[in-house]
């Protein structure tokens, strides 16, 4: 079994362990601060829907859901705690200032159609909801921004799961591609992480 294989194999196999209701709590952490992207539960979500395990409707309730509550946890650390929780926590997270402050800098330049927007964006998705939070931006204007952005994504991601689930043979039949694709992803994923935190951290220590 190749890498592409496995990886889908265990990955709808906790969401179909988990239901719903791990679709939500994946999208909780999505939404907050925590290294878990959406990328890696919608799509396998939609290889359930294709098998007739789940539904459209009620996986993009349970996700939105998730993404809603998640979103405003964040919003309320950025709030009452914001810089002193990361530079206390965020090492746990692979999260520190300098993420912070890029994310800051994106909010303060674009202003609050930024929470829709990054809902779109790898790592700084992550992050938005930290100054929305501490620039106490419009509460029900943040949350309405949230349930079209992250709605939006997460039915996306469904969507090409469900059709990539629709066409798996073929996926399959290329499967040696595929998994030569994962491999390079997953190294290039290392050398990011390296190249962002580790050397970084290092420096910041010296």
């Amino acid at each position: 079994m190749g890498p592409t294989e496995m990886i889908a194999q265990n990955a709808t196999a906790f969401i179909a362990h988990t239901g719903y209701a791990g679709v939500f709590v994946s999208m909780v952490l999505e939404s907050m601060v925590f290294p878990l992207p959406s990328e890696a539960i919608m799509p396998f979500a939609g290889f359930l829907i294709a098998d007739a395990k789940l539904t459209f409707a009620l996986v993009i309730v349970a996700s939105t859901l998730g993404s809603i509550a998640g979103s405003l946890i964040s919003y309320a650390v950025g709030r009452y705690g914001g810089k002193p929780f990361i530079d206390r926590f965020g090492r746990y997270l692979l999260l520190n200032r300098d993420d912070l402050f890029a994310t800051e800098r994106f909010f303060g330049k674009y202003g609050d159609i930024t929470i829709f927007i990054c809902r779109f964006i790898p790592v700084v998705r992550h992050l938005i909801s930290l100054p929305a939070g501490a620039g106490r931006m419009n509460i029900a204007k943040f949350t309405l921004y949230t349930i079209a952005g992250a709605g939006l994504w997460n039915a996306f991601l469904t969507v090409c799961g469900f059709f990539l689930r629709k066409n798996w043979d073929v996926v399959m039949h290329y499967s040696h591609a595929a998994d030569i694709a994962v491999v390079l992803l997953l190294a290039a994923g290392i050398v990011f992480f390296i190249r962002t935190h580790l050397l970084r951290r290092k420096r910041f220590a010296t």
